[in-house]
């Protein structure tokens, strides 16, 4: 049995970034030194992940504008699928377009059927630099597709239309979290 560490266990949790947060809207910027800063970060991003019970969580979601995420999310069949990557970019989505229950830890608490690829492929680079190829389906891909928009400054609330958007800003804004519009800035 090899030993290694746990993700995210030399890490610390960091504030998470909520809906009508600037940090959230705007595209990540491409990484540049694969160095210890980076890995530290990756490594504070696992334990947010974590605190939070989440399967997926993008950089700039702790108000870091780096094109970073990392996962920790099953597929369909239930298979754990763990990895983070930098600079990531999807270079393929294919499959029927299935619209399913989608949350993020940006809007916490609240879900709504969302239609996204039953397949996904990233590329993308390890935090020592290697190249990686990251391919999903079901699950997986729709978390592959969620981390990847949000690193585009899009939320899955933005693939949302009609009363099923409605539906999910007004609980956003009823919800205990939410900013006062007079103190966020919004």
């Amino acid at each position: 049995m090899r030993l290694r560490t746990i993700p995210g266990s030399s890490g610390r949790p960091r504030p998470l970034c909520l809906l009508g947060d600037p940090a959230l809207s705007g595209p990540g910027q491409e990484v540049t030194a694969f160095d210890g800063e980076l890995a530290a970060l990756i490594e504070d991003m696992y334990a947010t992940m974590y605190a939070a019970h989440g399967v997926g969580l993008a950089a700039n979601q702790i108000g870091v504008p780096l094109r970073v995420f990392v996962y920790d999310c099953p597929d369909d069949e239930d298979r754990r699928h763990l990895g983070h990557l930098v600079n990531p970019r999807l270079v393929e989505t294919d499959g029927p377009v299935i619209s399913g229950p989608e949350g993020c830890l940006s809007l916490p608490g609240i879900e709504a059927g969302t239609p996204r690829h039953d397949r996904a492929v990233v590329t993308g680079f390890s935090a020592s630099g290697e190249p990686r190829t990251v391919t999903g389906t079901g699950f997986f891909a729709r978390c592959l597709q969620h981390e990847c928009d949000h690193l585009d400054g899009v939320l899955y609330v933005d693939h949302l239309t009609g009363l099923r958007r409605r539906r999910v800003l007004r609980a956003a804004a009823r919800a205990p979290w939410a900013a006062d519009p007079e103190t966020s800035g919004r």
